[in-house]
């Protein structure tokens, strides 16, 4: 997905998160618990789950990376059920014990959509904190929405519903546009299956950190395109702390600007091809 459509795609699928979420929860029902606190424990990793779950897979389905998007899901659903778990019956303690109103459960539910940021940062190319920044900021601004929906609108259903889809799609959009509003280096795909597609890259530009593989090979390669004339593993992209550089792997070669590559230093607008699939590479200072 491109930069400009990563906001709506993660708010769609986080929103649905939560509208799932809710049906969980009143399929399972908490009736078994007169204990308000455990009954949040529950409900919330619940929510959790669903949420972290649809948002962890958005990069993984846009990009047609199916071994992406199960790892990221499978992480994005853990983090968040744990997040849930702490999240909703600590935003209730604050609400009963200290009179926090409002305010306290939105701090919960910002506690949960930081943890769901972080997912995010363990699975994509951002770093973790601008997806916990994010996510904190989506949580409690959600938060807020889903105690508003709850208290103005008659029927308590509806409104727990309304409040959890809001909740879901606040976390998603805001976790999604704080990395965009900050991403410092990013591929932009130009043609080939994934054209239009956008692949950010800044928690791989830091020194003696990870680098990132590209290739066609989805348990091979860290980028992956389906493109039958790019290797399984096809170039190498290592940062240096303040710019990437490029090295060829593969039998058919990698190319900058038309010029066949080894190794050399990405500068910002440069085309990069590999096969058949052209791409652009961008870098904000």
């Amino acid at each position: 997905m491109n930069r400009k459509l990563r906001t709506y795609y993660y708010g769609v699928l986080g929103g649905i998160g939560g509208l799932i979420g809710w049906q969980i929860s009143n399929l399972i029902g908490l009736s078994f618990t007169g204990n308000i606190y455990l009954s949040d424990v529950i409900l919330g990793a619940l929510i959790g789950l669903s949420v972290g779950f649809l948002i962890g897979i958005a990069e993984g389905l846009f990009t047609l990376n199916w071994a992406k998007m199960l790892r990221a899901g499978l992480i994005g659903a853990l983090l968040g059920l744990i997040a849930g778990a702490i999240g909703l019956p600590f935003g209730e303690m604050l609400f009963q014990l200290v009179g926090a109103g409002f305010v306290g459960r939105a701090l919960g539910w910002g506690f949960f959509g930081l943890m769901i940021g972080l997912a995010e940062g363990v699975t994509g190319g951002a770093q973790m904190w601008k997806g916990a920044a994010g996510g904190f900021l989506g949580g409690l601004i959600g938060g807020l929405l889903l105690e508003a929906a709850r208290s103005a609108l008659g029927s308590p259903a509806f409104g727990k519903a309304l409040g959890l889809i809001l909740l879901g799609a606040s976390v998603g959009a805001l976790i999604a546009l704080i990395i965009v509003l900050l991403s410092r280096a990013w591929l932009e795909v130009t043609s080939g299956k994934l054209r239009g597609t956008e692949f950010i890259l800044d928690k791989f530009m830091k020194k003696s950190g990870p680098s990132v593989i590209l290739g066609s090979d989805a348990l091979k390669s860290d980028i992956v395109f389906p493109d039958p004339d790019i290797d399984p593993q096809h170039a190498m992209l290592t940062g240096t702390g303040s710019h990437f550089l490029i090295k060829d792997m593969s039998k058919g070669g990698t190319f900058l600007n038309n010029r066949k590559v080894e190794m050399t230093e990405l500068a910002d607008r440069q085309t990069l091809r590999l096969g058949n699939t052209e791409m652009i590479y961008h870098e904000k200072r």
